[in-house]
């Protein structure tokens, strides 16, 4: 057991180290001017190692917003208003400027978010990462077509309103100016959700 967890550790720190790399990499040079042969040898790893971790080019920089696929299930788990749920998760992520949510202005943080946003092949591949959010977040709400549609519309509130705020604090408007719009916005967006998704509850709460 202790062995499994250290060997999964140490895999986990390998996907870590070389998605840094990788994104540091991107980020002086661009994303198309960097081969993977280049990331592999700056990791110290072969090509055909390096695509064992990551299939796609492009899953070096989504390594970085992966654990956020199943975050809006983690969340409704267990809850009996999940829209509220996502909504005080969304509204902490605010309050600590966690850069999910956009409202962060740490100059590494614009820098890859502007990689993330700026990059056609990143925007085509993030969509699969969206789906993969829905899918979860649908299969919590108890699966059907109901929650697959409930999770498609919570998703896409959650990606804009982070969106709107990198796009502003991206723009120079400080953080301080744009916080107070960002916590309004949330705020209206959720009960927009609320009011269009009564009685939805997550499975174990029918």
């Amino acid at each position: 057991m202790g062995e499994m967890g250290l060997r999964e550790r140490k895999k986990q720190r390998m996907y870590q180290d070389v998605s840094d790399i990788a994104v540091r990499m991107f980020l002086e040079r661009g994303f198309d001017a960097v081969s993977v042969a280049e990331v592999a040898a700056a990791a110290g790893i072969s090509k055909p190692t390096l695509f064992r971790y990551f299939p796609a080019k492009e899953d070096l920089v989504l390594h970085r917003i992966a654990d956020h696929e199943t975050e809006a299930a983690r969340v409704v788990a267990g809850t009996a208003d999940p829209v509220d749920a996502l909504r005080r998760n969304f509204l902490a992520g605010l309050e600590r400027r966690d850069p999910v949510t956009g409202l962060n202005d740490h100059p590494d943080v614009l820098a890859f978010h502007a990689l993330l946003y700026d990059t056609p092949a990143l925007v085509a591949r993030a969509h699969g990462h969206l789906e993969r959010q829905e899918a979860a977040l649908a299969e919590a709400l108890g699966g059907g077509l109901d929650a697959r549609l409930a999770a498609g519309q919570i998703i896409a509130v959650q990606r804009i309103l982070a969106l709107e705020n990198w796009r502003r604090i991206a723009a120079g408007e400080p953080v301080e100016r744009v916080a107070p719009d960002a916590v309004r916005w949330a705020e209206r967006a959720f009960r927009q959700l609320a009011a269009g998704l009564p009685g939805l509850a997550p499975r174990g709460h029918e």
